[in-house]
């Protein structure tokens, strides 16, 4: 039977039915299965299903309990044509893999999509009302807003970081005007946002069931984890894939599938001058520095709550390294670890002046224009030398980054939104997110 317990070693376990609501566990590790239905994840095969119904397999394929949550439920309802992700060749043996084509044109649909369905099946089964809280560096906040939008069984709260995401992210979520719709702009960095988030989860001032639509939530792995599946599935080789990296959770579900059986050989991780990652990779010690503005939002993070899973996948249990991080502002991977780690990720980082020419410079040699999370990806990748096909992951259209992309291109799209924007502002203190949901929800 399939169990999941914590990253930092709570004895306690849950079954599929428990975790789909969940968000961090009670030691405030993370959740991870014990195993998966089916070890080998390559020997799915897609035949003639659409790509939902395969995706359905994949789940079940992950955790067979998953499978009474899907029968007859549509898990990707925001998306107007097929979900089917799109692959363009860009150059020989370099490809893109367009994941930009949902409702709120980045990756995060793919799988906060089908994570706010069954969340709301689970809710309407046990007779509940739930409260999502989300913490966004800019699209996560907007896809799990039209993920639950409509639903009679889920609040949303979303706390986004003021003036540190681009307007059309921005008005993406505060012109949604629903009755169980709420955004708050705190006055600090994603990881200050994150932070309350994950308080308000662990402590649950609010006395009734609160959920989490972040990457911590184990199904949004399960729905990244698909696309790569999906992807593997269109070569005839292993792969490498190359990722725009901010809280790591894209990138784990990379991992994960590797570790699961995927054809991916090697994992390519871009990040911009937050680059907390590429240093961790490079020496296996977490060392946050101070959250720097740049002109990739979503990259913008010091603290990759995903990365935790990969730690416990690398080494076990992750109580001590966390304990070290609280403490010193720095922890360390075991050597073995950092082998490991080394033997398949590889980083770069893309200061903005990077992005900029890469923008300029990939439209001057492909006439595609790239949002500038996207071109890091795509330039790692060119870069890249391998008798393998690499792929690069583009995580967002460019049409949501037009305050960028429209001075360097006067080709460029400038995309507007027309709509009220509301939006409450309050500080990063607890407290504060506390009275602001409580007066409006409570």
């Amino acid at each position: 039977m399939i169990t999941y317990h914590s990253t930092r070693g709570s004895k306690s376990t849950f079954s599929f039915k428990d975790i789909v609501l969940s968000g961090v566990a009670e030691d405030k590790g993370l959740y991870i299965p014990n195993k998966t239905t089916l070890d080998n994840l390559s020997t799915l095969t897609q035949e003639d299903l659409s790509y939902e119904d395969f995706v359905k397999t994949i789940f079940i394929a992950l955790d067979k309990n998953s499978a009474s949550y899907l029968d007859d439920l549509k898990i990707y309802p925001g998306f107007e044509n097929s979900p089917e992700p799109v692959i363009r060749e860009i150059k020989s043996g370099k490809y893109i893999m367009e994941l930009f084509h949902g409702p709120t044109k980045s990756f995060k649909d793919y799988a906060l999509q089908p994570l706010g369905a069954i969340a709301d099946k689970r809710l309407e089964e046990i007779g509940e009302r739930g409260l999502v809280i989300v913490a966004t560096s800019g699209d996560t906040g907007s896809a799990a807003i039209q993920a639950v939008k409509d639903s009679d069984n889920i609040d949303i709260v979303v706390l986004h970081p003021a003036n540190k995401i681009s307007a059309y992210q921005r008005k993406q979520m505060t012109t949604v005007i629903q009755p169980n719709v709420l955004n708050i702009a705190v006055e600090g960095s994603y990881d200050d946002c994150q932070r309350i988030a994950k308080e308000l989860l662990a402590t649950n001032p609010f006395q009734r069931r609160i959920i989490s639509l972040n990457s911590i939530n184990w199904l949004r792995v399960m729905g990244q984890i698909s696309y790569y599946v999906w992807l593997t599935k269109q070569f005839s080789s292993p792969i490498n894939v190359a990722i725009p990296s901010g809280n790591f959770g894209n990138a784990y579900s990379a991992w994960y599938g590797r570790a699961h059986g995927l054809p991916i050989s090697e994992i390519l991780c871009t990040t911009n001058v937050n680059d907390v990652l590429r240093r961790f990779i490079e020496s296996g010690v977490l060392e946050p520095n101070k959250t720097q503005p740049s002109l990739s939002p979503s990259m913008d993070i010091q603290i990759p709550s995903s990365l935790e899973r990969l730690i416990f996948d690398l080494q076990g249990e992750t109580g001590g390294f966390y304990d070290n991080l609280s403490s010193s502002n720095s922890s360390t991977l075991n050597i073995d670890a950092i082998a490991k780690l080394q033997s398949i990720f590889k980083s770069k980082t893309y200061l903005d002046s990077d992005i900029e020419h890469n923008i300029t410079d990939l439209f001057t040699r492909f006439g595609v224009i790239f949002d500038p999370h996207s071109v890091t990806s795509i330039n790692m990748a060119l870069e890249h030398t391998s008798n393998l096909p690499t792929v690069a992951i583009a995580t967002a259209s460019p049409e949501k980054f037009s305050n960028v992309i429209s001075p360097l291109l006067a080709e460029a799209k400038n995309i507007s939104i027309d709509g009220k924007e509301e939006f409450k502002e309050c500080s990063s203190e607890i407290q504060g997110v506390v009275n602001t949901i409580s007066a409006y929800f409570i």
